[in-house]
C-alpha cells in the first residue's frame, strides 16, 4: 500500500509570508544554518508521519468537520532546538485557540492510528535546518499572523531537502 509523509499545518498565505519576510531575514543574519525557503515557511500543529494514501480522503473528509475559531498566533523569539538541530521563530504564549484546534486535529487523526506525541505543543517556524547552537533571544521586531484554518500538507521527500505541498480537498495524487 502506497503511503505519503503528512503533516496538519497553519500554512501562511502570500500577505502572511511577506509580513515574515522582513522579521525572519533580521533574526537570520546572525544564524549559522541552511535557510528554508519562503514558499515552505509554515507551522506545524500535528506531523502524521507515513499514511496510507487510500485513507487521505477520508482524513481530509473528517478533518474538514472541525469548526476553527481565529488563532492569533505572535512570533517573539528566536530560538535554538537542539535535537532537530533548527533556528525557529517561536511564540512563548499558545492561544487557547491554537490547544484546542491542535487536540481536535490529535482526536481525528487518533481514528487513523495516530499516537499523539508525549510532549508539550510549542508553535514555531523553523527558518534554518542544520543549524548552529546560539543563545535563544527576543525578537527585535515580533510579528503577529491570525489564521481561521489549516491545511494538510505533504512533505514531499523527493527533493533534496524536502519539499511541502498543501494537498486540496479530496486529493490523492502529486499535487
Amino acid at each position: 500500500m502506497a503511503s505519503r509523509r503528512l503533516f496538519f499545518a497553519l500554512w501562511p498565505s502570500d500577505r502572511q509570508r511577506e509580513a515574515l519576510r522582513d522579521p525572519i531575514k533580521a533574526a537570520a543574519s546572525p544564524v549559522e544554518g541552511r535557510l528554508v525557503a519562503r514558499a515552505e515557511w509554515h507551522v506545524t500543529l500535528v506531523f502524521l508521519g507515513m499514511f496510507p494514501e487510500a485513507k487521505i480522503a477520508a482524513l481530509q473528509q473528517a478533518a474538514a468537520g472541525i469548526d476553527v475559531e481565529e488563532i492569533r498566533l505572535r512570533f517573539d523569539r528566536l530560538e535554538f532546538w537542539p535535537r532537530p538541530k533548527i533556528a525557529c521563530l517561536a511564540a512563548s504564549a499558545v492561544p487557547p485557540a491554537l490547544e484546542t484546534l491542535v487536540s481536535k486535529l490529535e482526536l481525528v487523526a487518533a481514528d487513523f492510528g495516530y499516537e499523539p506525541e508525549d510532549r508539550r505543543y510549542r508553535p514555531h517556524l523553523t527558518i534554518a535546518r542544520n543549524a548552529r547552537p546560539f543563545t535563544p533571544e527576543p525578537l527585535a521586531r515580533p510579528v503577529t499572523l491570525e489564521w481561521s484554518g489549516f491545511e494538510l500538507i505533504e512533505s514531499e521527500r523527493a527533493a533534496r531537502f524536502g519539499r511541502y505541498s498543501p494537498l486540496k480537498q479530496g486529493s490523492t495524487g502529486n499535487s
